[in-house]
């Protein structure tokens, strides 16, 4: 496989769209794809594309052919780690963790949540789906028995801390968080933030400037209906000749 040192993270962060575009390709029996399609359907710049691409392909794209659908879905899926299932954990099984828990996606992407933890006695023993959860107190522990490097937090923020340190305790290594809060981790722990509700806000505000900036172009457009252009202006309507009156001597 090549690879290239220089790969940024915003290229890293593409891969998985490429991936799930490539196995809905597979789906649909296509053996082969070149890159300008793939830019067209994901509205990526072609330049970028063949750029990531060829950083991470295993053979390179042939020409009026493209790249091997299977060929990509291999590299790419080598690249990011999916061949090899990654364990996790769960802290929280409130209503955002157990959505997380019921999702059946994460498997594809070489993602298995193991457990659920959580410290509310009325929820421990108890499972959802195949995941049972655990008392969190035994959080430290169960992580490094299990070998377990990556931890989800979706507890309220003023857990969340508390439950990071349990996880680094655990050996963890990379933890992505749902909780809206900046915690602390030491050097060397990758932290991945997901803030919906900050998203949710910005994504709304994108909106409404986008709908406010619509609604200047109806009023503009409807203006120009109302106001008569030049042409219009110069047409009056046509004089009438004056009648003739006849006097009688």
């Amino acid at each position: 496989m090549h690879k290239d040192t220089t790969l940024s993270l915003q290229a890293l962060r593409r891969l998985p769209g490429y991936y799930n575009y490539l196995l809905e390709l597979r789906r649909r029996g296509e053996s082969s794809v070149a890159a300008p399609a793939i830019a067209r359907a994901m509205g990526l710049n072609e330049v970028q594309v063949r750029k990531d691409l060829a950083a991470v392909s295993s053979s390179p794209g042939k020409p009026r052919v493209g790249f091997g659908v299977a060929d990509l879905i291999d590299s790419i899926g080598r690249c990011l780690g999916y061949h090899n299932s990654e364990d996790a954990v769960l802290v929280g099984a409130g209503r955002m963790g157990r959505a997380l828990l019921s999702y059946g996606g994460f498997e594809a992407h070489g993602v298995r949540i193991v457990a659920a933890f959580d410290e509310d006695e009325q929820v421990i023993g108890q499972s959802e789906g195949d995941h049972p959860i655990l008392s969190v107190k035994r959080l430290p522990d169960i992580c490094r028995r299990m070998n377990i490097h990556l931890g989800i937090i979706t507890v309220p923020a003023d857990r969340a801390q508390e439950a990071c340190d349990l996880l680094v305790e655990g050996g963890v290594l990379a933890i992505w968080n749902f909780a809206p809060i900046h915690l602390q981790v030491p050097q060397g722990v990758l932290l991945q933030n997901e803030n919906l509700p900050a998203q949710l806000a910005l994504l709304a505000r994108r909106l409404g400037e986008r709908i406010a900036k619509f609604g200047e172009e109806s009023a503009g457009a409807e203006e120009d209906l109302r106001t008569p252009s030049p042409e219009d202006q110069g047409e009056t309507e046509p004089q009438k000749a004056p009648r003739e009156e006849f006097h009688h001597g």
